[in-house]
């Protein structure tokens, strides 16, 4: 380590020496959010902690079962129609009510063609307001899954979008920005107090919350530490009392601590690498991975039972398709992963007159857990069948724009089907041909028609059993196309100090600290 890096790491440990009260909870992440802006980018760990400042109609539960939030009752009406009954007597952070034209303005920004999170409501049409509490959701047809879709699904003041000029949509990906990207305003059992990006957020609790508290916090103060070391040792001498990141290779050493707690699980992400389906690769030269063959060679190329025991520690769940077992629509008859064969592997690769193939893998270096090694023995693997992949790493905020952008031969990809915990979240937003809603995260460009049949049938079919043997058909073509190559479920490991008391962890890997308490 440079003495730079020493003198970094404890600059920021000193960041979080604040003096702080047992309803204080100082939360080391692995990574700041995106923004304060809910809907600039789908990203889950974003989107989860601004849950503690922006609430949608409904939410998910500590069952993850989901309940009414700011709406308190629905119905489904003829033609498509859904009417929600607002809860009175609401408040914004900034002291205004929360009505119909909030829902109406919100589902508008998050729906506008220029928005991220527009496939987050793919069957949405429009919002019509009834009266000040009573809100019309139109669909464009039959479906299912309204519900789960609404879930993340912020509600913003229109006035106060209004008044900053902030009714369109802002994109991270695309760096276009504007005053929520700094700022935020919700109904939620948290209020921002102060941001400074990579550095440090402020939330306060709000006293005037319309639920009543099962938390017992003040205040949170949200410090991103990307060093895996740095939040160990933050962790180790009591200056933070929560990661949701906690490195696999230092569990033993944090569960020998007294006064560390640690929880596991293996979470419902799934990791998983694309690839690029265009006529040639970022670089301009012929792509070899438009072939079924190589995406199969490269497949079999790959040991995920060593990248398991070696890289993760023994603490991963490796995977032979893109959805873990507890989201509807998993079938156990695909999940079945390849079996490492890298002579076989060389053989089609020589076969396919690919021996020599040069490409580029872009991963990032502060999203998945252990993703910069689990990256580094893909090359050496790869490398041993003939072919010439190099790597390019780097923190997400640079990589995801060479990802969404299609600049990407082969990519690094998480997905855990949140929010809406079922298989056609991954199936609309990543597999089905890009257009309108749908393929919001297909990087790669790849087109199966048949593939899109069965989502699209999917999607109207109201009777769940037969949705999810659609559901199913359609992962099945994932897997016989190799579209994608999936890894493994990633272990789950959080850490808190001892001034916890009590943090609900789930199988979505989210932080739900409106539900923590501390010691007293």
């Amino acid at each position: 380590m440079t003495f730079k890096s020493i003198l970094l790491a404890g600059v920021a440990i000193a960041c979080f020496a604040t003096a702080g009260s047992a309803q204080t909870l100082r939360w080391g992440a692995a990574r700041d959010i995106n923004s304060l802006d809910p809907y600039s980018y789908g990203s889950t760990f974003t989107i989860s902690f601004l849950n503690h400042v922006y609430e949608g109609l409904v939410r998910y539960n500590a069952n993850l079962e989901i309940e009414p939030a700011l709406a308190t009752e629905w119905e489904v009406l003829p033609n498509n129609i859904w009417r929600f009954k607002l809860r009175q007597g609401v408040k914004f952070h900034d002291g205004a009510d929360f009505t119909a034209d909030d829902v109406v303005s919100s589902l508008a920004r998050v729906s506008h063609p220029d928005s991220p999170l527009k496939g987050n409501l793919p069957a949405y049409k429009s919002a019509t307001k009834v009266d000040d509490y009573t809100v019309d959701i139109e669909l464009v047809g039959t479906y299912p899954l309204l519900l789960n879709d609404l879930t993340n699904i912020h509600m913003f003041d229109a006035g106060w979008l209004k008044e900053h000029n902030a009714e369109l949509p802002t994109d991270v990906a695309k760096k276009v920005e504007g005053y929520p990207t700094f700022n935020a305003n919700g109904t939620g059992p948290f209020i921002v107090e102060s941001r400074v990006p990579d550095s440090k957020t402020v939330l306060v609790v709000n006293e005037n919350w319309w639920d009543t508290p099962k938390h017992n916090l003040k205040r949170i103060e949200f410090t991103p530490i990307a060093s895996d070391a740095t939040r160990v040792a933050a962790l180790l001498s009591g200056e933070i009392d929560f990661t949701e990141k906690a490195p696999v290779q230092d569990l033993p050493r944090l569960e020998a601590t007294p006064t560390v707690k640690v929880m596991e699980a293996n979470e419902l992400r799934t990791i998983m690498f694309g690839f690029n389906f265009h006529d040639k690769l970022a670089n301009g030269q012929p792509n070899f991975f438009q072939h079924k063959e190589m995406r199969e060679a490269v497949a079999l190329a790959i040991d995920l039972n060593l990248i398991r025991d070696k890289v993760m520690r023994g603490k991963s769940r490796v995977t032979g398709t893109v959805v873990a077992p507890a989201i509807p629509g998993y079938d156990a008859a695909l999940d079945v992963p390849t079996a490492y064969d890298p002579d076989k592997a060389a053989a089609m690769i020589k076969e396919l007159g690919a021996e020599g193939f040069a490409f580029e893998i872009v991963c990032a270096n502060d999203v998945w857990l252990n993703e910069e090694e689990i990256c580094n023995a893909m090359v050496s693997m790869l490398t041993r069948v003939g072919l010439k992949p190099t790597l390019s790493i780097g923190p997400n905020a640079v990589q995801q724009i060479k990802q969404t952008n299609g600049e990407a031969d082969m990519f690094s990809f998480g997905w855990a089907n949140e929010p809406m915990l079922d298989a056609y979240s991954i199936l609309l937003q990543v597999f089905q041909t890009k257009s309108d809603n749908a393929g919001v995260f297909n990087w790669g460009g790849w087109s199966y028609p048949e593939l899109d049949k069965l989502i699209i049938a999917a999607s109207t079919e109201l009777d769940r059993t037969k949705r999810l043997a659609l559901e199913s058909q359609a992962l099945k073509i994932v897997k016989d196309e190799s579209i994608m190559l999936p890894f493994h479920q990633q272990p789950m490991a959080w850490a808190t100090s001892d001034k916890v008391e009590s943090v609900v962890q789930l199988s979505d890997n989210k932080g739900r600290h409106w539900l923590t308490r501390m010691t007293e």
